[in-house]
């Protein structure tokens, strides 16, 4: 019995006091971080770390708060590295069936809404409206310089 007893403190872990073999210091003796970050704007939602975003073409609206949008991307060929085409369909989230066949839309990730729906369509402003926006500006900066567009020229004449 004594060899039992014997052979179990040998056995027994260092203690907080002691180093171990390979020289580092027990777990207790760590020390610990004192506070956590303060800094975080929103604490009470869930940080999100990448959040994600496509921009597609509705293809199809005729089921009742879910439309069909077509991503397209380019992607290398694997043997050839060309760049190309390729399309997928994602159905998408739609509360007030605003969005027609042909609509851009951005989509954006949320919560599985049903088994083939997890992303909510939100509507993007036209390219020809951010056209007009840049023409505008241009024309202002010709006349700021006093100088008559062509069209300004053929009025007066």
């Amino acid at each position: 019995m004594s060899v039992i007893t014997s052979s179990l403190h040998s056995l027994k872990l260092s203690s907080p006091k002691t180093r171990f073999l390979n020289g580092s210091t027990p777990l207790t003796r760590l020390s610990k971080p004192t506070s956590t970050p303060q800094n975080l704007p929103y604490s009470s939602f869930p940080q999100i770390k990448a959040m994600k975003k496509m921009q597609g073409r509705v293809v199809c609206a005729s089921s009742d708060k879910t439309v069909a949008v077509e991503v397209v991307r380019l992607d290398p060929h694997p043997k050839y590295k060309r760049r190309i085409r390729k399309k997928k369909k994602y159905q998408a989230h739609d509360p007030e069936n605003q969005f027609q066949v042909g609509d851009l839309v951005q989509l954006e990730k949320s919560r599985p809404i049903s088994k083939t729906k997890s992303f909510v369509a939100v509507a993007m402003p036209p390219r020809s409206a951010s056209k007009k926006a840049a023409g505008e500006s241009s024309n202002a900066g010709n006349n700021e310089l006093g100088i008559p567009s062509e069209s300004e020229q053929q009025l007066e004449a």
